[in-house]
């Protein structure tokens, strides 16, 4: 008999699996409805949809192993992380959602947020504020205007299947819409600049390296405390502490 196992878990939202089925529940049918219209849309592997239910959705396993997690090393080849520059490519050259994305964010509304974060950080005493003030300059080169792309969103590794160094699915659309193409790249790296190069060369353009090293800064200062209420710990050995502190 499968098991249920929790895969993440938190106030908003839930995965299980049981067997080769994923059950995502979420409290917000907007995410879900664009996780599906995204995953239709989608020129990349994607899970196939088993059937939805509010406020559950089912979707079958992808094959593969995921190409790394954040705070741990990747097991994965350089050709594994280009080939997942690859796919970010093609989607980002793919005909754009109706809607804005996660990494669609007006400038004004980042802004307004980073401001409002870094004081939160620095008055709770989370982080120092030499490191707050250094990652929010370094967060600033990614303020700038750009080019709608067709985004993932939340291209962390864990989302990302590999196996024998190609792509077998990319999980966890709920967040996708159009916006800066850096951002997913970015996301794809984070706490992993080892192999940011292996990404670009998959890739197979030259990218703003400054905006990468900002999209760093900028998602994890905007990350921290969310991480922190939701129960993760983002002071882990490898996460975005220790992203910002890289920045010093």
């Amino acid at each position: 008999m499968d098991e249920v196992t929790v895969v993440v878990a938190h106030s908003e939202r839930a995965t299980l699996r049981v067997g080769d089925v994923f059950l995502k529940v979420d409290a917000d049918q907007a995410r879900i409805d664009v996780e599906v219209e995204a995953m239709a849309m989608a020129p990349v592997p994607t899970p196939n949809v088993l059937w939805r239910k509010p406020p559950v959705l089912a979707i079958a396993a992808v094959p593969g192993t995921v190409l790394g997690r954040l705070g741990e090393p990747s097991t994965a080849s350089p050709a594994a992380w280009a080939a997942a520059g690859a796919a970010v490519r093609k989607l980002h050259d793919a005909p754009l959602p109706p809607r804005p994305g996660r990494a669609g964010r007006s400038v004004d509304e980042l802004v307004a947020e980073l401001a409002g974060e870094c004081e939160w950080l620095v008055t709770h005493g989370v982080l120092p504020a030499g490191l707050v003030t250094r990652n929010r300059q370094v967060a600033e080169a990614a303020l700038r205007p750009w080019t709608p792309a067709f985004t993932h969103g939340d291209l962390q590794i864990a989302h990302v299947f590999v196996d024998s160094d190609e792509v077998t699915g990319i999980l966890d659309w709920s967040e996708a819409g159009q916006g800066d193409a850096l951002y997913d790249l970015a996301t794809l790296t984070l706490g992993h600049e080892e192999h940011l190069g292996d990404v670009i060369a998959g890739y197979g353009t030259d990218v703003d390296l400054d905006v990468i090293h900002a999209w760093w800064s900028l998602r994890s200062l905007l990350g921290v405390r969310w991480l922190i209420e939701h129960g993760f710990d983002p002071s882990a050995p490898g996460c975005e502490v220790d992203v910002l502190r890289s920045r010093m």
